[in-house]
């Protein structure tokens, strides 16, 4: 246990040797968008990759809608990760545990030592609420998905599900109709919560709704086949055969780590940004979902981590580099 501890000690104070211009706190689309840009600018830039949560790029089986880019959302990390450390950014596969605004810039503390940085930019993400029930990971990129956006190309004139209630999953539905699907929306309880417009628009369309009930398990064979779901009224199960199901049941960005900081979030949990994605924190950015924004994509995520670079830039840069 000695030994342990000594060793802790000895790899934290080794760690606070370790100083940078520019800290990513995170390695999806919008950190490595934003180390590529540090990296290019000429500041020493180092980037961290935690493992919860994973980027939800990574989970992605297809990409179509990226510019100039056709593949799985695996293979694009990997490309930008690689750009980002060709240019001279550092990869630290380490869980960031702290954060800690010291005298002239900010600690980052992992679960194997201490970083200091000049400026930080949190590109945390976050994490597609997901159901819990049996069949659900099973079938993650085989008919189960969060992002109708993303996916939605993949079932015109299919039959698909959307679960939720709420402006997310309205709007998923809406969009899923636009396209050429066959929607029906399941919803847990008797009313949406929806903005009132929204839930206009859904019904102006004839998209049904399944009231007052809930996704019990996913079934299929290589893809999802049917849903069984349970009317919590009645108390009685029923299947509905299905080809895609979207889970539209919230995000939770995970932006605890700015606690400590003073960084201001909205009641979601979002990081309150502005147009030049900086925080209430001065030489805090922040960049992607883990952000207030209004679109969550992939391309969307990449423009918020070169804005927010530009800014850390100009930060240090008045600092003296």
């Amino acid at each position: 246990m000695e030994a342990l501890i000594l060793q802790d000690i000895q790899e934290r104070s080794e760690g606070e040797g370790r100083e940078y211009d520019v800290a990513i706190i995170g390695a999806g689309p919008a950190g490595l968008t934003a180390a590529i840009y540090s990296a290019r600018y000429g500041l020493r830039t180092v980037f961290f990759e935690t493992v919860d949560p994973a980027s939800q790029l990574s989970l992605t089986p297809v990409i179509e809608n990226f510019p100039g880019f056709e593949g799985n959302g695996f293979e694009l990390l990997e490309k930008m990760k690689n750009q980002a450390l060709k240019f001279g950014a550092e990869h630290r596969f380490e869980n960031v545990e702290k954060l800690r605004k010291v005298s002239g810039g900010f600690e980052i503390i992992t679960e194997s030592g201490v970083y200091r940085a000049r400026a930080i930019i949190i590109a945390t993400g976050g994490k597609h609420r997901e159901l819990g029930v049996p069949g659900e990971k099973e079938f993650v990129g085989k008919g189960v998905s969060y992002c109708a956006t993303c996916d939605g190309h993949f079932f015109r004139g299919k039959k698909v599900l959307v679960v939720g209630g709420g402006n997310t999953a309205v709007t998923d539905a809406i969009y899923l109709k636009e396209i050429g699907c066959d929607v029906t929306l399941v919803h847990r309880r008797d009313e949406l919560r929806a903005e009132k417009a929204l839930q206009e628009e859904l019904f102006k369309r004839n998209i049904p709704v399944i009231w007052n009930s809930i996704v019990l398990r996913v079934e299929g064979d290589e893809r999802a086949k049917k849903a069984v779901l349970l009317n919590r009224v009645e108390n009685r199960e029923f299947e509905v055969e299905i080809d895609g199901i979207f889970i539209a049941v919230g995000i939770r960005p995970a932006t605890d780590i700015v606690m400590d900081l003073g960084v201001e979030r909205d009641p979601a949990g979002y990081i309150k940004v502005d147009r030049k994605q900086r925080t209430n924190v001065e030489g805090v950015f922040a960049a992607g979902d883990c952000c207030d924004n209004p679109l969550k994509q992939v391309v969307t995520a990449c423009g918020d981590g070169a804005v927010a670079a530009n800014s850390a830039f100009e930060y240090v840069k008045m600092m003296g580099v």
